[in-house]
């Protein structure tokens, strides 16, 4: 059934179906069939889907559809508010709502708000109401607290890649948020994993809901040749060099530990003649967003980022990623990949195992049902043992320091907060 037959179907009207086939949606995924039936009938749901699986469709047209008929000159209230953990992922929700709500015959106003840029033109933009609003946690509730918006008419609550929310410690901003939501709404949690913390805060805010899990199968899968290349510590970054002037390359997203590592490495990299950019928080929203757009038009060969890119981030026809330094778990390391391979697209994926990080990426593997081999390359070949250290037992939970027995040190957590010199990066 087309996207089109499908909504029809559902009861989606006219205005959405045009705006989402200009969006190129032709095929309705699992997450959308299943979800928005029962959004539209205002159910609760809880929804398991990985990025790139169509969920933000899956809740933006029925909130869209649900907010159409108010009166023409009826004040704008806030009836749908979407809760994201990151300023990227705000704003590539924000742009899907509204693109999706541009034909509609009464112009529906869409808020996108975040932390990290001035709060007063977010105030501006906020005057005579809005009835969408999308917002990290902590500058909504900053928001509220300079009467800029008010969440008393608030109807529809979704909660977007809420283990991410949960990771970046955010239940607190959430608990705040939830107290100054009306008790009657209708409320639609998405996540890609729900472990203890995720499924708690699911259990106590939803009502009844809609359980969806959505399988990965073969034919939905992404198609991306991961591979593991075992090298030194030191010559990472010649390999890097050496890799993307033999294999062709046009465009990488490289993943790196921490800011210092992406600005050396990206340096690094520049000075050798390929054109890099590091990519971090630590960088004013503007720039974050002036990166991700000249990366999209190729103007950038390289990106060299922190885990702030493994989520919320779309560039098409990305054909390779990465792993400079490995994701601190298995979950991390998927969505870091996700970012090939998208789109129907093909794509590669190559991590850099170190000696010293041989035995996570056994876990990793393990995890992800693994066994890949480790190439050598000429020239670079692994020479080095890896340090006695404690036996890995388990990968990353959110919080805990990293793989056990290889949590960071005091002066690696000095390093990596900038008041201590790093060590050199080859």
């Amino acid at each position: 059934m087309s996207f089109t037959q499908f909504g029809q179907t559902i009861g989606l009207s006219a205005p959405l179906l045009r705006a989402a086939a200009e969006l190129g949606w032709t095929i309705p995924t699992p997450v959308q069939v299943q979800a928005m039936p029962a959004i539209l009938r205002g159910a609760d749901v809880q929804a398991q889907a990985q990025t790139g699986s169509g969920k933000t469709g899956a809740f933006a047209l029925p909130l869209l559809q649900a907010l159409q008929g108010q009166a023409p000159n009826a004040p704008r209230r806030v009836r749908a508010l979407v809760l994201v953990p990151t300023r990227e992922l705000a704003a590539q929700v924000g742009e899907v709502l509204r693109s999706l709500a541009q034909h509609l015959p009464a112009p529906l106003k869409v808020a996108v708000v975040f932390g990290g840029v001035s709060i007063n033109p977010q105030m501006m933009g906020l005057r005579g109401g809005a009835d969408v609003v999308v917002a990290t946690p902590g500058r909504l509730l900053d928001l509220v607290n300079h009467n800029a918006l008010k969440l008393g008419a608030v109807n529809a609550l979704v909660l977007d890649e809420a283990d991410r929310l949960l990771d970046l410690g955010f239940a607190d901003e959430l608990a705040a948020v939830l107290a100054l939501l009306p008790a009657q709404r209708q409320n639609l949690l998405f996540s890609a994993t729900f472990d203890g913390a995720v499924q708690k805060l699911a259990d106590g805010l939803l009502r009844e809901p809609l359980k969806i899990a959505v399988e990965s199968t073969p034919e939905l899968d992404p198609i991306i040749l991961q591979r593991a290349i075992a090298v030194d510590t030191a010559k990472r970054t010649q390999l890097l060099r050496h890799l993307f002037k033999t294999e062709g390359w046009t465009r990488v997203l490289v993943f790196v530990a921490t800011k210092y590592a992406a600005e050396i490495v990206s340096e690094k990299l520049y000075k050798a003649g390929i054109f890099a950019t590091p990519f971090h928080g630590e960088l004013s929203q503007g720039a974050r967003t002036q990166v991700i757009e000249e990366f999209k038009a190729e103007r950038w060969e390289v990106v060299v980022t922190t885990d702030l890119a493994s989520r919320g981030i779309d560039i098409a026809q990305l054909p390779v990623v990465v792993n400079y330094d490995l994701p601190r778990s298995a979950t991390d390391y998927v969505h870091r990949i996700g970012r090939t391979g998208r789109a129907g697209q093909s794509g590669q994926a190559i991590s850099f195992v170190t000696a010293d990080a041989e035995a996570h990426f056994q876990l990793i593997e393990k995890r992800q049902n693994l066994s890949l081999p480790r190439e050598q390359i000429v020239g670079f070949e692994s020479t080095e043992v890896a340090a006695v250290v404690a036996a890995p037992v388990g990968l990353a939970g959110p919080g805990n320091g990293g793989i056990k027995g290889k949590r960071p040190s005091k002066k690696d957590k000095l390093r990596a907060a900038g008041k201590l010199p790093m060590p050199p990066i080859a």
